[in-house]
């Protein structure tokens, strides 16, 4: 196992109603402003529960974070916050919006250019504005990280950022609240949180068996559970359970101790950015052919994933991968996400654009061994067509 510090100071509130906690863990006498997307948060109540629960502060609301939230969107909050003197940041939505109220909460009073705290991927933060979290979205795992991603439309760029001055002060995690999500958002939940289980898990061994072991447990819990979701929307222990798995998949006890991959990600990133891919989307199309392209560095774990995971121990080695690999491209089809590029409209024309990013980008040298180099990309990204 490698060397690791674990840290996660942030508060979980789970369960049904737990929205009326909130005043308890914010400063009394604090200015707060409120940021969400689009209509959903205040369509089914949950923006008048938490006005209702913050009667006693000043509150101020900003609204219309997109589900990418884009740089140019989040400047206007940012002078907002600015302009209202705000002395606390409480997201309601899911990691789209939590995402972008850290850029906001690092940006108020970032004395340099604030695009500066994406390209540098969060250097430069100093000081930031405390922020609580109310999801509504389970996917992301950004309710108990201090890390997020902006968009830059001007640019096409889509870069993640991070600091320890951005986890959150708390979070609350009321199942209920993600009952009326629609199937798309729940399919795309399901897949960012196996993927980024996976992420930290599929790479090779190093004696982590707790933190293996962990992973195994989410992906399973993912794989019983995803497709009840779409089956049961109001399944209350369903929906626990996938947002607990979306938040331990991303808070860092899966991660410690253990190689990281992320080349998924980071491609799948510039697909968002150049063709407006859902985030989601775009880790079901590259998974299973980064998996294929990178099998024999992965071997090992590949075959622990395909006993431990699928349970197949038949066959010789090869097959055992290539069923492990076939299962999880079921998986992600059996919650109504396409698995290839020309099923949203992509094809070969696409490659050298995402290619021509990533060396724009200096991602030349992704994954958990540096090897998904440009040439590596195209090879992943011709098997997604």
């Amino acid at each position: 196992m490698l060397n690791f510090t674990f840290y996660n100071p942030t508060k979980i509130i789970f369960g049904r109603e737990t929205i009326k906690d909130i005043a308890a863990e914010i400063p009394q006498g604090a200015k707060i402003l409120i940021t969400c997307g689009g209509d959903s948060a205040r369509r089914y109540g949950v923006l008048a529960e938490v006005r209702a629960a913050l009667q006693d502060f000043a509150v101020f609301e900003f609204s219309g974070i997109e589900p990418n939230p884009t740089y140019e969107t989040l400047l206007r909050a940012v002078r907002d916050v600015q302009d209202r003197h705000i002395d606390f940041l409480l997201a309601v939505g899911g990691g789209s919006v939590i995402d972008g109220t850290k850029f906001i909460a690092a940006a108020a009073h970032y004395p340099g250019d604030p695009w500066d705290i994406v390209a540098s991927h969060g250097g430069g933060v100093s000081r930031t504005i405390p922020l609580g979290t109310v999801l509504t979205l389970p996917a992301t795992g950004s309710e108990m990280n201090p890390t997020g991603v902006v968009t830059r439309l001007s640019i096409r760029t889509k870069f993640v950022f991070k600091s320890p001055l951005l986890y959150p002060k708390f979070s609350v995690l009321d199942p209920t609240k993600s009952f009326t999500l629609p199937a798309a958002q729940i399919g795309n939940g399901v897949v960012d949180t196996f993927v980024h289980v996976a992420e930290q898990y599929l790479t090779y061994p190093v004696a982590g068996k707790v933190q293996d072991r962990f992973a195994e447990g989410l992906m399973l819990t993912l794989i019983e559970e995803g497709p009840r979701a779409l089956a049961e929307p109001q399944n209350y222990d369903v929906r626990a359970n996938l947002m607990w798995c979306a938040t331990l998949g991303l808070n860092g006890l899966i991660s410690a101790g253990v190689p990281q991959d992320w080349a998924t990600h980071m491609v799948g990133h510039e697909l968002t950015a150049l063709f407006g891919l859902d985030h989601g989307k775009t880790l079901a199309v590259l998974l299973p052919a980064m998996l294929e392209i990178r099998r024999d560095e992965k071997r090992a774990k590949l075959l622990q994933y395909a006993s431990r995971v699928w349970h197949l121990d038949a066959g010789s080695e090869d097959e055992r991968i290539d069923r492990a690999i076939a299962k999880t491209r079921e998986f992600f089809e059996s919650l109504q996400l396409k698995t290839r590029l020309c099923d949203y409209g992509l094809g070969a024309e696409a490659i050298p654009l995402v290619l021509e990013q990533l060396k724009a980008h200096d991602m030349v040298a992704l994954g958990e061994q540096r090897s998904v180099t440009p040439e590596r990309v195209e090879k992943i990204l011709g098997r997604c067509l």
